[in-house]
């Protein structure tokens, strides 16, 4: 049984595959308390592996996102693999503290310190195809990079901090955007879902 927060047909709002249709499994759960998160880890229902699977196979997409909470807590390689059976191309996001399952589709690390990067670092695990920074006034990108292994190459992308305040987002946005014009290596991620107002 896994603890399932919520399950919901959206578009992909972040990073790379933003603007693509998806089903949203959120689990419940987490090893990490950051104040912006948006997961209400004590809500939750318990539900089988084949009850998920009849969830969101009512839905047209064949793309799920796998989110949290920290999904690595309750997913592995063998519930990726049923989600394949049934057709589904599978993505993660994951804070970075912990291996992935090897046989993801794609997986988003977004880690909230550079000693969380510990996905793929050893040469057994899974390397992220996409890493996403919370960036706020005192974030330092660079610290990220050089936390990385010198074998990856991730998609780099830096996601405004969504702090509450109109005007300190705006100064955090601004901040960012210069940021990235001096280190081109880095895309701005923003969270579309929030400016359109789609779950």
């Amino acid at each position: 049984m896994k603890k399932i927060n919520d399950i919901f047909y959206s578009l992909q709002g972040e990073g790379y595959n933003t603007g693509r249709a998806a089903v949203f499994i959120r689990f419940a759960g987490c090893n990490l308390r950051c104040l912006f998160c948006d997961t209400a880890f004590e809500t939750f229902r318990e539900m089988s592996d084949e009850e998920i699977v009849a969830t969101v196979a009512a839905f047209p997409s064949r793309f799920i996102v796998l989110t949290g909470g920290e999904p690595t807590l309750q997913v592995d390689e063998s519930f990726v693999e049923l989600l394949h059976s049934h057709g589904f191309k599978v993505a993660m996001e994951s804070n970075g503290t912990r291996p992935a399952p090897l046989n993801l589709d794609w997986l988003t690390v977004s880690p909230k310190i550079p000693e969380n990067i510990g996905i793929g670092k050893d040469e057994l695990a899974r390397q992220p195809d996409e890493l996403k920074i919370i960036f706020d006034e005192d974030t330092d990108p660079e610290t990220f990079l050089s936390s990385l292994p010198p074998s990856q190459s991730p998609l780099l992308y830096l996601q405004p901090c969504d702090t509450g305040d109109a005007g300190r987002n705006t100064l955090i946005i601004n901040r960012c955007i210069d940021y990235i014009k001096e280190h081109p290596q880095w895309c701005l991620s923003l969270q579309t879902h929030k400016l359109v107002g789609f779950k």
